[in-house]
């Protein structure tokens, strides 16, 4: 209780720590061999889900919420995020078309743990199975916090949480669109994404709907790129 109490008093801190931690495991992946980028995906699954459940107390808008806005939102992101392409659409193009780098291989390989682990087998549907789930139970609550209840807020008012969660302020809602999208290699979808997200935020005056259409946009991301094999989406 102590620790908590503790915590508490630090609202910025504990909206932005895990997605950090996050930020950092994810940067680890790949590291230490092709095969450490599933399992450290594991680790840091096991831990995004311990900090979840561990601020879940502490952060009073992190609350699932369920809305036919949000799922039909969460369908629009998905057609927008698989359906737009091009020579522009993706950072690893967009640098080379602008002349900041010769090659487009600068990202990080494309996550098929089919073609590591081998077709079929038990570990890659396992790792399948990981993937799918941490992005579409434990990612979303992580991001919306810090992207859409502190980043937000923040850009707007370093004291964030007098800033009421259904107030549009043009300059963090493109501010924050901008961070989001360019977070992503797919940085086109990505801004539509976050301005999509971040709307949903203002019209609800909650968190909980854009954490759940976060969620389903996610899970089926997902499923589309095991059934078409679109390995560089992940």
């Amino acid at each position: 209780m102590g620790l908590q109490k503790e915590l508490s008093r630090h609202p910025g801190l504990i909206r932005f720590a895990p997605f950090l931690v996050v930020v950092l495991l994810t940067a680890c992946q790949g590291k230490l061999g092709p095969a450490s980028a599933y399992w450290l995906y594991f680790i840091k699954l096991l831990i995004g889900l311990g900090l979840v459940i561990a601020f879940r107390p502490l952060i009073a808008e992190m609350r699932w919420a369920f809305s036919w806005t949000a799922v039909l939102l969460s369908v629009a992101v998905f057609a927008v995020w698989v359906g737009v392409s091009g020579e522009w659409t993706t950072q690893s193009s967009l640098w080379v078309k602008l002349g900041f780098t010769k090659t487009s291989k600068f990202l990080t390989p494309d996550w098929n743990p089919f073609e590591q682990f081998g077709h079929g087998s038990a570990l890659a549907w396992f790792f399948v199975a990981v993937r799918i789930l941490g992005s579409a139970l434990v990612i979303p609550p992580i991001e919306e916090i810090f992207y859409r209840s502190f980043l937000y807020r923040y850009i707007a008012k370093h004291e964030f949480l007098s800033v009421p969660m259904n107030k549009f302020i043009p300059f963090p809602f493109l501010a924050t669109m901008a961070i989001f999208g360019f977070a992503h290699n797919e940085w086109l979808a990505g801004l539509f994404c976050g301005a999509a997200y971040q709307w949903l935020v203002i019209r609800k005056g909650r968190l909980g709907d854009a954490m759940t259409a976060h969620a389903i946009t996610n899970f089926l991301l997902g499923i589309w790129i095991v059934w078409r094999g679109a390995w560089h989406f992940w």
